[in-house]
């Protein structure tokens, strides 16, 4: 009997059959990422296949308000023409598990393409479920967030009191990355990380959830609202211009909180809602601008 495969498709070009050796595809056909970020937050896929048009389409994929809900909720495949290999390499980096070139994704290669995408990112999750320290910050990571808040879930049951789940995803590491390199881009991670900490209690929680985002853990509030106040203080500290490689360089953030137990009393419903709610916010950055062009000089703090 062949495995059905759950896979969301954005774009256009949707492929036409179901079926392949590798599996039987149930497609759920989104034209536009706008439609796409609305499914995600329904049901999640086991895949995530993203028809573009070219490659300066697939180029701007990690600037998409859904793209961390995305990569961490499902493997996903790109399908381009002639993608390069500075293409390839940067979505992989970015949490892509394949890409696919459109002249040669047939059904029977489309199928192969998701089905060891899916297995790659199993492989993943297993290895990440390993660790519990993301290398290149330092800072928790997703596993040892979730952990962390399935304790903290069970403490406020005993004893009750509101705590809180921000999301903080990250526009302008990949723009960072193309202009400064990739050593520049960890860099910039690094002094998001050092950043945010800073700006927090010691009771706290600062964790890295993906590549553009990462997750704070408010542990207890004084009242429900502080946690709006926390991420309005949070937003405007990363803001500020950050210096990396002698170059001033400067992000966009979106947040989204999950309070408890308004918002949920389960970890993974607490982390799905902030995730949509970052989601579904426009970035805010460049002192106060949500688009991506430089407002000229502002003061640069080093976070070393």
């Amino acid at each position: 009997m062949i495995a059905s495969i759950s896979v969301l498709h954005v774009g256009a070009d949707a492929p036409q059959a179901s079926d392949s050796r590798f599996g039987r595809c149930v497609w759920r056909l989104c034209p536009t990422l706008d439609m796409a970020q609305a499914a995600l937050a329904e049901s999640t896929p086991e895949a995530i296949l993203i028809s573009c048009v070219d490659e300066a389409e697939a180029r701007t994929l990690p600037y998409w308000a859904a793209w961390t809900q995305a990569v961490l909720a499902a493997a996903v495949v790109v399908r381009t023409p002639k993608p390069s290999r500075e293409l390839m390499l940067s979505l992989l980096r970015a949490g892509v598990q394949d890409v696919l070139p459109s002249e040669q994704s047939d059904d029977e290669s489309i199928g192969r393409s998701l089905c060891l995408a899916i297995e790659r990112k199993r492989q993943e999750q297993e290895l990440r479920r390993a660790w519990s320290i993301d290398l290149a910050t330092g800072l928790p990571n997703r596993v040892q967030l979730m952990e962390l808040l399935h304790q903290l879930c069970a403490l406020r049951e005993r004893e009750p009191a509101p705590m809180a789940l921000l999301v903080i995803r990250v526009e302008g590491l990949a723009t960072t990355e193309a202009r400064l390199g990739v050593a520049a881009a960890q860099a910039l991670r690094r002094k998001l990380a050092v950043r945010l900490r800073s700006g927090l209690r010691a009771s706290d929680v600062v964790s890295a959830l993906a590549p553009d985002a990462f997750a704070v853990v408010l542990t207890r509030l004084e009242a429900p609202e502080d946690g709006d106040r926390v991420a309005l203080k949070l937003s405007q500290m990363l803001r500020e211009p950050f210096m990396v490689s002698a170059q001033t360089a400067v992000v966009t953030v979106s947040t989204g909180l999950a309070v408890y137990p308004s918002d949920g009393r389960q970890p993974e419903e607490m982390l799905k809602m902030a995730l949509s709610a970052a989601a579904a916010r426009r970035g805010l950055g460049r002192q106060g601008f949500a688009d991506r062009k430089e407002r000229g000089a502002a003061p640069v703090a080093n976070d070393d």
